[in-house]
């Protein structure tokens, strides 16, 4: 684990602190999530570093779910204290939350920490108070049961995560790489995330209104047709595309290109173009000294106007405003 070394961060700025807060009874795949995304040493490859603290909610061994081995962490609740970010995996929601983790939590909520969870973890943030009228989700599985005990939380089964400022929240397994990695995209920009990404063999950026489960995650005989189709669209984001073209390519009538895109994907094909061609902006203008107009061009927007207007959709920022802000050094 990466244990506050300063490299390769674009801004210069000393390694962030994240902390993941254990209890017993974890859930080892959305523990994992946050110390692969946050925990290793990724400066071989020219990449930030962030210090990052697996902290007991007691001192001594952690069980996890199913009992198959248990964890002793280094850190405690007062380091996690400190931290800049504090991750809650998926969490027992038959157990009582602890009182203690709850007022640490406020403490770092009113301090402007980033507080995230995962999955589960949701019923922790809404006992320590931190989701009180705002939006919400978890796994759509524990969505009823949020709704019954928080009803003041807007909660949404419907979404792989929200962010609510610097109270953030998600579905379960999948949808946690993707809350960590988009926090990543927060803290070091899209060409960082997608560093990350590659290195974990996952999708670089999946946006958070997309759906938790589609109709047909495995399609049938069409698949390679539809995954050729989209690897030949990113590499064509400046081409006028249309969804008749791309039904072609995918040897399908546009109806039956339409619908199993939204199956395979859970979005449309117009609006996952729009987000290919935001996240391919987002990199030339981190990476480049090219003009809005320029970057437009080459994403397939035409004009800046309306790459602004689809980038403060998708980002809530302009170009301008995330160059300065990712611009690498």
């Amino acid at each position: 684990m990466a244990r506050g070394k300063k490299a390769g961060s674009r801004s210069g700025d000393r390694p962030r602190s994240v902390a993941v807060i254990l209890a017993d009874h974890a859930s080892v795949f959305e523990l994992a999530v946050p110390c692969e995304v946050f925990g290793l040493d990724r400066s071989d490859m020219g990449m930030p570093t962030y210090r990052f603290m697996v902290c007991g909610l007691h001192r001594g061994p952690h069980t996890t779910k199913g009992d198959l081995f248990t964890i002793d962490p280094p850190y405690s609740l007062d380091d996690a204290e400190q931290a800049e970010t504090i991750i809650i995996p998926a969490w027992d929601v038959n157990q009582p939350t602890s009182p203690e983790l709850c007022e640490m939590l406020r403490r770092a909520h009113a301090r402007g920490v980033r507080i995230a969870s995962l999955c589960s973890g949701a019923f922790v943030l809404a006992a320590a108070g931190l989701l009180d009228g705002r939006r919400a989700t978890t796994h759509w599985m524990w969505a009823d049961e949020l709704k019954r005990r928080y009803p003041q939380i807007e909660v949404d089964p419907s979404v792989l995560y929200i962010d609510e400022g610097n109270v953030l929240t998600s579905a379960g397994t999948a949808a946690a790489i993707d809350l960590c990695l988009y926090m990543v995209r927060q803290d070091h920009g899209a060409e960082v995330a997608n560093v990350f990404a590659r290195r974990m063999i996952v999708p670089p950026h999946r946006e958070g209104g997309q759906a938790q489960f589609v109709e047909a995650p495995v399609a049938t005989c069409d698949c390679d047709d539809l995954a050729a189709t989209l690897d030949w669209a990113v590499h064509h984001l400046d081409e006028e595309l249309t969804v008749d073209q791309l039904a072609a390519r995918a040897r399908m009538s546009p109806r039956t290109f339409a619908r199993r895109f939204r199956a395979s994907t859970g979005t449309t094909p117009l609006q996952w173009l729009l987000q290919q061609r935001v996240l391919a902006a987002r990199r030339m203008l981190e990476t480049s000294d090219l003009s809005v107009d320029h970057v437009a061009e080459r994403c397939g927007f035409g004009a800046a106007s309306t790459l602004r207007m689809h980038f403060r959709r998708i980002t809530g920022t302009t170009p301008q405003a995330y160059r300065s802000s990712f611009r690498a050094a």
